[in-house]
């Protein structure tokens, strides 16, 4: 009875789900044609969080940024419409999207938020404001806290 029972293996079985998912499965030919953008998150010195994201088949127009309960927001929606009577078909249309909502530390300065688009690049820059530091308190002993009031 024992040669009909089959080990569990919890690995073989998340790589049987990710081939099912991202490759030899039934997405894949849905998945090879996107291109999912680069998005990187980084923080400068404690001072500033840098978001870049690598949006090269947009155009400024087509992205948004907004700020919503602490969090960053960023979409980009591009339609193209094409309409040719002598091909096969009348009308192709083509979309593609991004969205992206990056939480925000509690020190970010909101109100001085930027970001510039270059290249296909976008870079959105959120400030940190100042902390204040912690102050430091000093330890003394019963005689040296007499000492330093009789002085």
């Amino acid at each position: 009875m024992s040669r009909n029972l089959a080990r569990f293996d919890p690995l073989t079985e998340l790589s049987n789900l990710q081939k099912q998912l991202f490759g030899d499965g039934w997405t894949a030919p849905l998945l090879r044609g996107a291109r999912l953008p680069a998005m990187d998150v980084w923080t400068e010195d404690d001072a500033k969080l840098t978001v870049e994201a690598h949006l090269p088949d947009f155009e400024q127009s087509d992205i948004s940024i907004d700020l919503d309960d602490d969090a960053l927001v960023i979409q980009a929606e591009r339609h193209e419409k094409e309409e040719d009577k002598k091909k096969r078909y009348v009308v192709r249309e083509t979309s593609s999207s991004v969205y992206r909502r990056i939480a925000l530390p509690e020190q970010a300065d909101t109100d001085h938020i930027t970001a510039d688009f270059d290249h296909g690049v976008l870079t959105v820059t959120v400030p940190f404001k100042a902390v204040a530091a912690p102050k430091r308190i000093k330890i003394g002993t019963n005689g040296a806290a007499e000492g330093a009031a009789a002085a």
